[in-house]
């Protein structure tokens, strides 16, 4: 299952070999600096907009890759019955929103947001 790390002042979703054949490419990263607001998504799917391209899916059950909508595009690799961590990014970079569902979601918030109050 993907990770959400900080390391080296930049949020990271390290991806594992299978989800980045999944997701049609490798891990991605922001700058801490970038980040707005994050928070948990008990129903990450309902989190989802636009359409994926490029990436892998099945509704409700697995999302992996880039969703595409005007103007914007979000990196996900969200799983079913796992709450998943959105972190907004502010406008300018690659993506507008990261949704990854990790082990422990309150405890990767936080330390996504104490990192990137102290950037």
């Amino acid at each position: 299952m993907a990770q959400l790390e900080v390391a080296g002042g930049r949020v990271e979703v390290v991806l594992s070999q299978a989800e980045r054949l999944g997701a049609l490419r490798g891990d991605v990263s922001a700058a801490l600096g970038e980040v707005a607001e994050v928070r948990v998504s008990a129903r990450p799917f309902g989190e989802l907009h636009g359409m994926r391209a490029p990436g892998a899916g099945l509704p409700g059950v697995l999302a992996l890759g880039t969703w595409r909508r005007r103007g914007s595009k979000d990196f996900v690799a969200v799983y079913r019955g796992r709450p998943a961590v959105v972190v907004t990014l502010r406008p300018g970079g690659e993506f507008a929103r990261f949704l990854v569902s990790v082990d422990d979601p309150d405890r990767t918030a936080d330390a996504v947001r104490a990192a990137a109050a102290a950037a």
